[in-house]
This record gives structure tokens, sequence and C-alpha cells, in this order.
């Protein structure tokens, strides 16, 4: 049975890559993700955990870590694969954080301080888009005001094409830029910042 449930929790298919969490080792860092973090501070923890809030039961991964420091920014990169276009999808909780409680998805990853970030933020109750480069974060693009809720999940998508960013959040485009700097391929992955502490599910990548 167990093979089968890897299956359902990571699938490597021809139209795309799903990571639900829901057969990894709670506590640990799942196989395949690679923990880096974006202008110093102390190391991030990124965790499976269990959440009964979940979309899909019962695991979350999970960044814990709680340095303060306001441009410091934990990062979970999926190690495979990687893409230019694609659409990138995760459902978010922001959990805590006195300093932030924000998350975001990371697209054209060339290391922890090069790449394209689009995140949520609860405190500021925004959705935003950057470019990160040199590790200085720059938006691309004016935030949108948003009704967003601590404890409460919200689906997070990016959709890029060449030069050309779309940001969707429940479904609903909210935001769009364009940008050349980063303009081959790059890996995927997780983002938080300072220190919030922040779940992910349901981790959605497909080429185009």
């Amino acid at each position: 049975m167990k093979p089968l449930i890897n299956l359902l929790a990571t699938s490597l298919l021809a139209t795309g890559t799903i990571v639900t969490f829901d057969s990894e080792q709670l506590g640990k860092t799942p196989p395949g993700w690679t923990v880096a973090v974006t202008n110093g501070g102390s190391a991030p923890r990124w965790e499976v955990r269990k959440d009964q809030s979940a979309a899909t039961q019962p695991y979350v991964l999970a960044q814990i870590s709680n340095d303060k420091a306001d441009n410091r920014c934990p990062l979970a990169i999926l190690n495979a694969p990687n893409l230019r276009d694609a659409d990138v999808s995760v459902r978010v909780k922001p959990v805590s954080g006195r300093e932030d409680e924000a998350g975001g998805i990371v697209w054209r990853y060339r290391d922890a301080n090069n790449y394209y970030l689009a995140r949520e933020d609860a405190l500021t109750k925004t959705v935003a888009i950057y470019k990160v480069e040199n590790g200085r974060a720059t938006q691309m693009a004016q935030a949108v005001p948003h009704d967003i809720e601590p404890n409460s999940w919200n689906i997070l998508k990016v959709a890029a094409r060449g030069d050309r960013f779309q940001v969707y959040l429940n479904h609903r485009r909210i935001l769009q830029a364009q940008d050349r700097t980063f303009s081959g391929p790059g890996k995927v992955g997780l983002w938080t910042l300072a220190d919030s502490v922040t779940y992910f599910d349901d981790f959605r990548v497909y080429p185009k």
C-alpha cells in the first residue's frame, strides 16, 4: 500500500508535479527539497506537520523558525524540475508572526539571492509580486489589497509565460507584471519572511 501512497503524495506526471507531503516523515524536511535563506540570519526550519484543516489530509510543509530579521527569507526549493514557463500553485496558511505573516511562491530560482516571488501577507493584507536580484527585493507592480486572514487557507498561483507573469488568489487573477531579468529556466519553491510561521499544502507545478 505504501508505494501507492507515495505515488499520490508526490506525483511526477507527464502533465506536471503534485506534492501533498502526506506520506513524508513528521518533523523532517521532505526528500527532494533543499532549504536555503535569503539575506542570512538564523537557519530556517522547514518540517512536515499534521494539520487537520489541510486540503489534503493529514500533513503539510511548515516553516517554523521565527527569526525577526525583517529581510530574512526562508526558502524551500523543489530540486526538480527546472522550468521557464509554468503554472505554479500552492495552498498557503499564515499561522503566526509579529514582524510578518507571509508566504509565497518562488519561480525561475537560480540561487538563494536570485528569483521571482509572489506572496500573500496576513499582516499587511496584500498580495504582491517581486524580483529578488542579488538579495534585494524589488516590487514589480503595486501590491493589491486583499482580506487575508491568519490561520486561513488561500490558493496562491503564478502563471509565468516569457516575460509576463500573472498572480491569482483563490482562482481570481488579481495582479500582473512584466520583467526580463531571469529569462531562462529555474527551479520552483516556497518562501516566507522574517518570523512568519506559515503552512503550505498541495503544491502543483504544470509546465507550459
